[in-house]
């Protein structure tokens, strides 16, 4: 709480006097989306939806036909390792397919690829921009299946307090405010999130060792944007956090921290350039645990004492036009470093071994694209990637504790060039309709954590694997934008995905027993490995229209996604992959008048399967959220809000001993808000 109510000062400081006509006002924003971009499909949620939404900055993004979550658990309840971006269909995989970007900058973990969701205020956005299918561009080499681009509010945004009390002893606060500094601004925000939690498994199930999974987070950021130059400003943002979650029994638990630090230059003259440099710091640790069959009492197995992580990189791009030609040159590098600290194999609840693994991760790009107006109703876009990448510094090392060395291995470097690229066509078939289709080229390598982390749930293991190969993904798709009225809009794409290498965790054995790269395994044994390949085709629909104070919005995603594989993965071949539905699907109704404002968002997840021999079944979750907010005056709003308002249950993982995680049940918040000058 103390961390949201040192604004209040500074938000009284907002009745400044505006910066003199002849000063320089900056927007703190990114540099237009070039026009090529009409060729591929892209979906954009704005500052209201983002705001609106009960739950976190993931459960907004699944208002978008095709964005997925690894499993269907959010930050406050998840373990944070299982929460990587997916787009397409491709398949699970707790690592981001999708490459997530806060004002330009790679915002996921740089050791194991997950978004650290709770880091991001959904509020201090004021938009997000997710583009579906891989390709060129800027830090490309990530963009496995797509781009989701966070972009900060700028120096227009309303200053906001805000409280929330809900279920199961929950709270919720933050503020946020943009301070004008000259032709400049400092945008400050901060939050602090808490709750009991709920009990992960069914009534049922529980046993003894069962407790409500509680979560603890906090975080800032300081954003200070300022003219520099007649063209040119300037964008600094330093942020860090931290995140505490038990994962339903006193001894599994998780602790996530970092700090970020970023420099943005953006230049919009005649010759438009831009260059970001980027410094991440993380540290995170995790504990196991054995449970006895009638839950009754918990062992530890595993205690990931320490991850400590280091990710950096800088990219420059200029944006020259020749003619009909908008161009865009760049290139960018990416940087990872980091281990995983571990103590296993316990005798008699005492720790007698430990475990170093890690390495170095790099990947040096350069880029070309091109925007081509063809004539006016005629766009052909096209862009070329060659990337660099290496693994360095490989190394698993394991000892008795205060005696032998059991392991000493250091693997040997490993490096490799890709191309990449895409390739689109949009017509303006009349002024409210473009067609469109495209054709792409990504790549991804490994995560450090997918090469040398070992990891468990429940009673399974999996393995890592410092020999994986990097997914490698081609795609076609096409589709239209039909915006008849200013207010309506409906989009349609149908694709075709194939990703060569994709990495899947491999079921190859069960326990009881012990396995090479986790030691004793009671349920399933797994590593991850590479398949032959993933292919996945489906549509990708979304529609939306303001009829007058009432917005209606649609989604739906339908995806076939099968499973090719041979040798040791050959029970694979022709399977669907795991964590992967065939049908998704959002409808929300929002009603505003004045300060009053209500809305319902309703959304299916279809039946999915938690393994990759499909064993283990998840059924499908309708689940249904509510707000409304009613103005008291001087700038106070009451707000009430529900997550899961009919508290359906939400199958979220499923062990081999048939123990089901659930999802978020019903919450039910009331809160206020306060909007000075409002």
């Amino acid at each position: 709480m103390r961390n949201s109510f040192t604004l209040v000062p500074i938000l009284a400081a907002l009745g400044a006097p505006a910066a003199a006509d002849d000063t320089i006002v900056v927007t703190g924003h990114a540099l237009e989306q070039p026009i090529g971009s009409q060729a591929y499909a892209v979906q954009t949620i704005d500052a209201a939806a983002l705001r609106d939404v009960p739950g976190g900055l993931e459960t907004a993004l699944e208002a978008a036909s095709g964005f997925q979550m690894f499993r269907r658990t959010d930050s406050r309840s998840a373990n944070p390792t299982s929460q990587g971006a997916q787009l397409r269909g491709i398949g699970g995989n707790a690592s981001s397919r999708a490459l997530v970007l806060l004002d330009g900058v790679p915002v996921a973990d740089p050791f194991a690829g997950w978004i650290p969701w709770p880091a991001i205020r959904p509020e201090s956005l004021s938009s997000v921009r997710i583009t579906t299918g891989g390709g060129a561009g800027a830090f490309g080499a990530g963009a496995l299946t797509g781009v989701i681009e966070l972009s900060s509010a700028g120096r227009d945004r309303t200053p906001v307090i805000g409280i929330d009390y809900g279920s199961r002893d929950s709270v919720a606060a933050y503020a946020g405010a943009a301070i004008p500094l000259g032709g400049g601004f400092i945008a400050i925000d901060a939050g602090y999130d808490r709750g009991d939690g709920f009990h992960l498994l069914r009534r049922s199930q529980r046993g003894a060792v069962d407790i409500p999974a509680s979560y603890e987070q906090y975080g800032g950021s300081v954003r200070f944007v300022a003219p520099v130059g007649d063209e040119t400003e300037l964008q600094v943002r330093g942020a860090a956090f931290a995140d505490d979650r038990v994962r339903g029994v006193e001894i599994v638990d998780s602790a996530n921290s970092g700090a970020d630090a970023s420099v943005r230059l953006v230049s919009r003259g005649a010759l438009p350039w831009e260059a970001v440099a980027y410094l991440q710091t993380r540290d995170f640790s995790s504990r196991f645990a054995r449970i006895e069959a009638d839950r009754s009492a918990a062992f530890p197995t595993l205690d990931q004492y320490a991850v400590p992580a280091t990710g950096y990189g800088a990219k420059v791009e200029i944006r020259p036009t020749l003619g009909a030609h908008a161009l865009r040159l760049g290139g960018d590098w990416r940087g990872a470093r980091g281990e995983t600290k571990e103590f296993y194999t316990p005798v008699a609840g005492v720790y007698t071994r430990m475990r170093e693994a890690g390495g170095d991760s790099h990947v040096y790009g350069v880029y070309i694209e091109d925007d081509w107006r063809l004539s006016d109703a005629l766009l052909l876009t096209g862009g070329v990637r060659l990337d660099r990448w290496s693994l360095t510094n490989g190394h698993l090392d394991e000892r008795q504790l205060g005696g032998a060395v059991l392991t000493d291995t250091d693997f040997p470097k490993r490096s490799g060039t890709e191309p990449s690229g895409r390739l689109g066509l949009a017509l303006s078939a009349t002024p409210a309709l473009t067609l469109r289709t495209a054709a792409y080229l990504g790549f991804r390598v490994p995560t450090l954590n997918e090469l040398y982390r070992p990891f468990r749930v429940g009673t399974d293991a999996t393995a890592a694997n410092a020999a994986l190969k990097p997914e490698r993904l081609r795609g076609i798709e096409a589709g239209f934008d039909y915006r008849p009225l200013s207010t309506a809009h409906v989009s349609a794409t149908v694709f075709y995905n194939r990703a060569r290498n994709a990495i899947g965790n491999i079921t190859l054995g069960q326990g009881p027993g012990t396995f090479p790269g986790v030691g004793f395994v009671a349920g399933a044994y797994r590593q991850r490995l590479n398949l032959d390949a993933v292919e996945a085709w489906g549509l990708e629909a979304n529609a939306g229209a303001e009829l007058g104070r009432v917005s209606i919005g649609l989604s739906y995603a339908f995806t076939h996604a099968t499973v090719e594989a041979s040798g040791v993965s050959v029970a694979l071949d022709g399977m669907r992959p795991a964590q992967t539905p065939r049908h998704q699907g959002s409808v929300s109704a929002k009603w505003r008048s004045g300060g009053w404002n209500a809305g319902l968002a309703a959304r299916y997840d279809g039946a999915r399967y938690e393994d990759d021999l499909q064993t283990q079944r998840l059924d499908a979750a309708l689940t249904l959220d509510a707000f409304a907010e009613a103005p008291l005056g001087n700038g106070l709003s009451l707000r009430l809000a529900a997550e899961n308002l009919t508290d359906a249950d939400v199958e979220a993982g499923r062990t081999s001993d048939g123990i089901i995680d659930r999802g978020q049940p019903r919450t039910v918040w009331v809160g206020v808000r306060w909007r000075p000058g409002r």
